[in-house]
């Protein structure tokens, strides 16, 4: 019986990219068994989602956590990296959030938990949405490039005291492979493990909380979604008005209404609820066709 029903088990495309790009941010599984950051080449490279740098599979570098570093400690303006993730908006807009972030996965695997589901009140839900944007402005950018401490070095405030990726991927493995680190983590790390715990606990009842309020890297890539050249596409001549799309949406994206919202982060599961194939999605020039 257990063989005829893995049989059955069908891993979505959405799911298969999610993990395939886990396992290509994170492939470095020596990292894991030695406690230790790979530090080869690639290390210097950008890759386009919330990666945590120091986690011992990384194999490339977060931007989020290079931009601050940029602004805060060579105070040089961080073309390279936001050259980088402009590209990326550009083509692919929130596809990047939907498919390719691992703590994306993470969130989304979470919310499959048995547990009631909660619709937060838009009148909540609607200005929470612009601290994300907050986090980026302020935390990201403005407080690293000109809130110097007493030391002299402008810390990543984001990594530092937020970034829950960092602390799942790369805090928590260190403490657990690293008895001296353990022995020294205090009110700091405390706070990172109350921002991750409240993150996941929600992530069971909310579906990904952390991209639809805090994520400063949804923020970017979600001023690009109108423009992308990636595009969600409605055939008004089709659509019968069930709202099954809107049901299905992670982000609660008001699908018949603006398909392309900044909130929309291109999973695919409008298309799939949709019963009259109305909804399609991909590069600008394939839709238009």
């Amino acid at each position: 019986m257990s063989g005829m029903h893995w049989n059955r088990v069908k891993i979505s495309f959405q799911r298969r990219i999610q993990i395939l790009s886990a396992v290509v941010w994170n492939g470095y599984v020596a990292g894991f068994q030695k406690g230790k950051i790979f530090i080869g080449p690639s290390k210097a490279l950008c890759v386009p989602v919330l990666n945590c740098y120091s986690c011992p599979g990384a194999l490339g570098a977060c931007p989020i956590g290079a931009l601050q570093t940029a602004l805060g400690g060579t105070h040089h303006f961080p073309f390279y990296v936001l050259g980088t993730l402009m590209l990326f908006g550009i083509v692919l807009g929130r596809v990047v959030c939907g498919l390719l972030c691992p703590f994306g996965l993470v969130q989304d695997l979470l919310h499959k938990i048995p547990a009631p589901k909660w619709k937060v009140p838009e009148g909540i839900d609607r200005p929470a949405r612009y601290v994300k944007y907050i986090i980026l402005l302020v935390v990201v950018i403005l407080l690293p490039a000109f809130w110097t401490t007493k030391t002299g070095i402008n810390p990543p405030y984001f990594c530092k005291y937020i970034c829950p990726a960092g602390t799942l991927g790369g805090g928590i493995p260190h403490m657990i492979s690293d008895p001296g680190l353990r022995m020294l983590a205090g009110a700091l790390f405390d706070w990172k493990l109350l921002v991750l715990a409240a993150i996941l606990i929600a992530s069971a009842f909310i579906h990904r909380p952390f991209c639809r309020y805090l994520c400063p890297l949804g923020a970017f890539y979600a001023v690009f979604n109108r423009f992308s050249f990636y595009q969600m596409h409605l055939d008004q001549s089709k659509c019968i008005g069930c709202k099954k799309c809107e049901h299905s949406c992670p982000m609660t994206v008001e699908v018949t209404k603006n398909i392309n919202s900044p909130e929309c982060i291109r999973c695919g599961k409008c298309r799939e609820a949709c019963p009259t194939g109305a909804i399609s999605s991909g590069m600008i020039r394939e839709i238009e066709r």
